[in-house]
């Protein structure tokens, strides 16, 4: 951190800490970035309950830590690559100051959202991705669209995928919101609910400029926490 943006240590508070569920060193399994070391920074609580959530887990529990010792616990693990997550990590008000720290200290930052929180406080130093609530997740009420116009060209939305109908309601959307050609796009399949190979059919026959990503961490070692 330079001399800029350095802060004067102040009182563990709202703002400073934030309640952890889980840091692991992994490999990124969903966005651009599939593939590479990632130390995951998962925050505890959420305020969605999406009829697919595999982190429940981390609803409830975790352990409160300063950003400190969160920046201490990141350095020991060696990795560039810093994903912060949840949970809905957005819904601490200390996520913001944390994702602006880790940017500080040269870490490449990504920010995995619901889209249910005001996004435009997030440190444009960050890849935001997205997730934009499908019918199908029984939370699509809970969109905020308004973040579209925070999203810039290295930020992407995801659309996780549980039938046909969801997929023609998220190219409608694409349409309507103008997100070709402004961020990355990506469709996920709802694990168990649709055939990885069949989302692939319905992407291919509809021309989108669109990622398919299919969790590769899931492939690899299966649905469980720390991976």
């Amino acid at each position: 951190m330079n001399a800029a943006t350095a802060r004067k240590p102040g009182p563990v508070g709202a703002q400073d800490s934030l309640k952890i569920t889980e840091i692991f060193r992994s490999l990124q399994g969903e966005s651009v970035n599939v593939g590479l070391p990632t130390v995951f920074i998962r925050l505890t609580g959420c305020p969605l309950r999406c009829q697919y959530c595999d982190t429940a887990y981390a609803f409830t529990g975790g352990q409160r830590m300063s950003i400190t010792e969160i920046l201490k616990k990141v350095r020991g693990l060696s990795t560039r690559h810093i994903c912060v997550t949840g949970g809905e990590p957005l819904a601490q008000p200390g996520c913001f100051e944390l994702l602006r720290q880790l940017c500080d200290v040269g870490y490449s930052v990504s920010l995995e959202t619901s889209g249910a929180i005001d996004i435009t406080a997030v440190d444009t130093r960050v890849q935001k991705v997205v997730d934009i609530k499908t019918p199908g997740s029984a939370e699509v009420q809970r969109n905020r669209w308004q973040n579209i116009d925070s999203l810039t060209a290295h930020d992407q939305v995801k659309f996780v995928i549980c039938n046909r109908e969801d997929f023609d309601w998220s190219v409608a959307r694409i349409q309507e919101h103008g997100l070709s050609g402004r961020c990355g796009l990506l469709f996920s399949p709802s694990y168990t609910e649709v055939r990885a190979e069949e989302l692939a059919d319905w992407l291919l026959d509809s021309r989108l400029e669109a990622r398919l990503q299919i969790q590769m961490h899931k492939l690899l070692w299966g649905e469980k926490p720390g991976v």
